[in-house]
């Protein structure tokens, strides 16, 4: 059934941004000129890290004022940022917004309500509730819960489960399936699968994005839209890239065909003129003869030149509308070192291996399991099952209760945040930090194959987008002189952009160690070809 939203008349087009300009407080441009109108279909915001996304989330809910244009809005907004912080006293009713509407209920249920609450009470509004967290998968959250108490993936279902009953016209979500799991992503997939109204979707979560009416990509070259979903995008896009390098590379040889034709037609002329120089030199031409001759090669020297002007000039507006249609951007590459890694050692080796509280209360395990070679494992369970913890066990971050956990080669740990790095220090600081017996020269070079060139080394890690986190924890630990030859990655494609995905994925896939990998991205399992899955209850 679907959910629908409120239907006051409402107009089909909520939301319309005419010739925006959104700018960086450091006066740097995202966007400029940009037109789009959002009304019942369902939209996804695709675009690098840092181009703009979240920006116009908060110019069409009227959050932020654009720095040029004009955005208005015709219809109500609802809006799922991407991280919010609950107060402390805040209950799950709190965050449905339907604290008043129950107590209107509990009065008249009580015998204490008065003729404006007969009036009011919303009898379906228990029945509506009901289904609102059923949806999300929460189905009997108890109302007076602190919300404080769910989990960050809870919450983030709790608040969708809010929107539903507050039933807005146009739904605004920045990266909504962060942090859930497989079954959380499913529901939220659905939810927003069943919403007839309008829905705008910062994503790069590939099943999610498959769902949208339409992709619209955020560049540097501005908005461009693509009617259907992520696959029809991805094609059009890639033939879009090809095209656009194919007519570079034809305009770019056109530009030095011209010039080589007006360089030859320059040599013959300059041959002629020596050629009739020396012909007037010997004297047995009358002076009239000679006159028109240089008045005749003058003429077309004149013309000649006039010409590869012209074509000069449109062989290099042909190329700059070609420059204008590839976006000019270094594509994002991670080169992966060997590991050494020969195949049939031993990598790691769990033997019932397990983990709980201080207080008993168990976490994960036992477990046990054995990795040779280049193996490929992942991770796989609800949110709450132990991935994590799991995760720590094998890197050795964390001793285990009981069992054992064997790991005879250098490894690594990487999380979404990339805590491996200290938020303080510089991308140089940390890679000497985590390879003593290198230089400040090794680390420049090292961090200059991850693409942090120059001043980008000096950056401090607190300072870097989560794309830039992961890029650069990978130059730190795989550049030494000792590359792991086990990583093990919790979440790493959260807070990327899909190019960056992309990257990642090309990375893994020709990383020549092993992998543990805990992750809730089908497409990045599948991309990463693993090997077998342990799935957690």
């Amino acid at each position: 059934m679907p959910i629908s939203p409120s239907r006051n008349a409402s107009p089909c087009v909520f939301a319309t941004l005419d010739k925006v300009a959104a700018r960086t407080p450091d006066g740097a441009t995202l966007f400029d000129n940009l037109s789009l109108a959002f009304g019942r279909e369902r939209t996804g915001i695709v675009g690098r890290n840092g181009a703009g996304k979240s920006t116009l989330l908060r110019l069409v809910a009227g959050a932020q004022a654009p720095a040029e244009g004009v955005a208005t809005r015709s219809g109500t907004v609802g809006v799922l940022d991407q991280r919010r912080d609950p107060a402390p006293s805040e209950t799950v009713a709190a965050a449905l917004g339907v604290v008043a509407p129950m107590a209107v209920i509990d009065r008249v249920l009580a015998g204490d309500g008065t003729a404006d609450d007969l009036a009011e009470a919303d009898w379906t509004l228990e029945a509506r509730l009901g289904e609102a967290l059923e949806a999300v998968g929460l189905a009997g959250l108890a109302l007076d819960r602190l919300t404080q108490d769910l989990s960050g993936g809870e919450q983030t279902r709790l608040r969708l489960a809010g929107l539903s009953m507050a039933r807005p016209d146009l739904i605004l979500l920045d990266e909504p399936t962060n942090h859930l799991d497989v079954e959380a992503r499913r529901l939220v997939v659905d939810l927003l699968g069943r919403w007839d109204g309008g829905v705008v979707v910062v994503s790069h979560d590939r099943a999610l994005l498959r769902r949208m009416d339409r992709i619209v990509e955020i560049s540097s070259l501005g908005a461009a839209v693509y009617g259907g979903n992520y696959d029809l995008y991805a094609a059009r896009k890639a033939a879009e890239r090809e095209a656009a390098v194919r007519d570079l590379a034809e305009a770019e040889r056109d530009l030095a065909r011209v010039g080589a034709q007006a360089q030859r037609r320059a040599e013959t002329k300059a041959r002629r003129d020596a050629a009739g120089r020396r012909k007037a030199a010997k004297g047995d031409m009358p002076k009239i003869l000679i006159g028109a001759r240089a008045e005749r090669a003058e003429t077309s020297g004149a013309g000649d030149r006039l010409l590869a002007t012209r074509q000069a000039a449109e062989a290099e507006t042909a190329l700059a509308r070609a420059q204008a249609r590839v976006e000019r951007t270094r594509s994002l590459s991670i080169p992966m070192p060997s590991s050494g890694l020969a195949v049939g050692r031993t990598v790691l080796a769990l033997d019932d291996a397990a983990w709980e509280t201080p207080q008993g209360r168990k976490i994960v395990g036992p477990i046990s399991l054995k990795i040779a070679g280049p193996e490929r494992l992942a991770i796989t369970g609800p949110n709450g099952a132990g991935k994590t913890t799991l995760l720590h066990l094998i890197a050795g971050a964390r001793d285990p209760t009981s069992g054992g956990v064997e790991r005879p080669v250098r490894s690594a740990l990487l999380d979404q945040e990339a805590a491996i790095l200290d938020p303080d220090e510089t991308l140089i600081q940390a890679w000497l930090r985590l390879n003593p017996d290198g230089s400040p020269n090794l680390a420049q070079a090292a961090l200059a194959r991850f693409l942090f060139r120059n001043t980008a080394a000096h950056r401090r890690v607190g300072e870097l987008s989560g794309g830039e986190r992961l890029r650069a924890a990978l130059a730190c630990v795989m550049t030494g002189s000792c590359p792991p030859q086990l990583l093990v990655l919790d979440e790493p494609t959260n807070h990327l952009d899909l190019e960056s995905v992309a990257a990642v994925e090309a990375a893994l896939t020709a990383y020549d160690g092993a992998l543990v990998v805990v992750s809730h991205d089908a497409d990045f399992l599948k991309a990463i070809r693993i090997d077998q899955t342990l799935a957690l209850a």
